[in-house]
């Protein structure tokens, strides 16, 4: 494909500006983004928490539907943003519009499929969920309006990843950031002034979600974006769409297993103290996320400085984004660390009027506190393995946090420790999941300074 048919503008800009300031730049949105997202996601539980346990409790188990559809929307996004960012650094405009369009008509026909099967099965699904039995009316509520979303929500996903890998977050900034800001105004007006309690949470994050869907996609309609969106671009190639699932795979995997892994924590949590601790470590997991959004889009700035250059071959470039990221994310997740510490008991009354959820959240947040510094290795070498198509490390390592570490954890440390062990256990995960992704970061640095790494071909097959 020759190089008229790729923007000169964006491509020079992502493979010759400064490296550490480019990715600053891009970060900035992109965390802008997932913290907004966070906060919204978070404003649910907070205004939900006073109505109740019961109706906390049902938000967490809505969590697991939720991080599933996310799951399915961000495979699609990031296999097809992994392909488009490494295409176009390799000047092949075609490809990146054929994994555009294949993933966001397939997020569409995906959701709408989530929609009605969920509808259909909604109760046996919520109590598969781990919902107890004064949480289910609530969380069959709350879950309606969320899969009537199911659509609206994962081709969001393959639009916000369009712009980042592009290098143009910009747009995905206005589009989520929008969404989100709204939401956190439309949950109290629905739930309080207009007393529509959780279904107007629920009404909030759906009415918010199409907004964000409308931002996203209007750029794309003015064709501010360089990979064309067009039905005629959809792949008809199995082997394609196979690609963009596989790339996308680790993506799927951690966002499944979060999905399973909240399942499992509501199960347990559930049988050690109901209501109170399905309350509790839904709190742990919303402020947590919170704290992880920073991380996530400081590394979602990378990711296409990483792509773009490995694309256009440039390893010196390639390293010197690996290890500034690596540094200034680990430096930011000690600065979260110290206040999440200190302040954790102010932090939970802000949910909640209970002294029992605020004791275990209490105790959860101050566990992960220790941890969070040590975050940064894990996210950095599962983003950099999905960017450059190492496939198979990147999925692996997706594995580790809510797969491998913790599906025993969950079921080992709260028999031992009770309701110590729950609150353990995301802290235990994360620890061994730094250990173990630690040798993988060092062997990719040997790789690029001994110009060691696969082509791009290569790294498919």
């Amino acid at each position: 494909m020759g190089r008229s048919a790729v923007d000169q503008k964006q491509f020079k800009k992502m493979t010759e500006a400064p490296v550490r300031p480019l990715i600053l730049k891009l970060a900035v949105p992109t965390t802008v983004s997932m913290l907004v997202t966070g906060i919204y996601n978070t404003a649910d539980t907070y205004f939900v928490s006073q109505l109740g346990k019961s109706q906390s409790g049902a938000v967490s188990v809505v969590f697991s539907l939720m991080a599933l559809i996310q799951a399915i929307g961000f495979t699609l996004g990031m296999g097809s943003g992994s392909i488009i960012s490494r295409s176009l650094g390799a000047k092949d405009e075609d490809t990146a519009s054929h994994a555009l369009s294949t993933s966001f008509f397939s997020a569409l026909g995906i959701g709408g499929l989530i929609t009605v099967l969920g509808l259909i099965f909604i109760e046996p699904i919520m109590n598969m969920l781990g919902s107890t039995p004064t949480a289910l009316p609530y969380a069959k509520l709350y879950a309606r309006y969320i899969l009537l979303g199911a659509p609206i929500m994962m081709g969001s996903y393959v639009l916000n990843n369009l712009w980042r890998w592009e290098g143009k977050a910009v747009f995905s900034m206005i589009g989520i950031g929008f969404g989100g800001v709204l939401n956190i105004f439309l949950d109290p007006l629905l739930i309080n002034v207009f007393d529509m309690g959780v279904a107007g949470a629920a009404i909030a994050t759906l009415i918010s979600q199409c907004i964000s869907f409308l931002l996203l996609l209007i750029p794309v309609l003015l064709r501010k974006n360089i990979a064309k969106l067009t039905i005629r671009h959809f792949s008809q190639s199995l082997s394609f769409h196979g690609n963009i699932w596989f790339t996308g795979l680790p993506s799927l995997l951690r966002q499944g297993l979060a999905s399973l892994s909240t399942i499992f924590l509501n199960q347990q949590g559930g049988d050690l103290a109901g209501d109170a601790a399905l309350s509790a470590m839904g709190i742990f997991s919303k402020v947590t996320m919170l704290i992880f959004c920073v991380i996530l889009g400081i590394g979602q700035g990378y990711q296409p400085v990483l792509g773009f250059n490995f694309g256009a071959k440039k390893w010196d470039r390639m390293k010197t984004a690996f290890l500034f990221t690596w540094i200034f994310g680990t430096a930011v997740m000690l600065t979260f660390a110290v206040p999440l510490f200190l302040f954790a008991p102010q932090l939970m009354p802000l949910f909640i009027d209970d002294a029992e959820v605020i004791a275990i959240g209490t105790r959860a947040l101050r566990l992960e506190a220790f941890i969070l510094p040590l975050l940064t290795v894990n996210v950095m070498c599962n983003m950099t393995f999905q960017s450059t198509g190492e496939r198979f490390k990147a999925s692996f390592l997706s594995c580790l946090r809510q797969g491998v570490y913790f599906i025993p954890l969950i079921w080992i440390l709260p028999r031992i420790f009770g309701i110590s062990g729950l609150e353990a256990v995301y802290p235990v995960c994360d620890l061994l999941t730094c250990l173990t992704s630690l040798p993988f970061a060092l062997h990719f640095l040997y790789a690029l300074s001994n110009n060691k790494l696969p082509s791009q071909r290569e790294s498919e097959n």
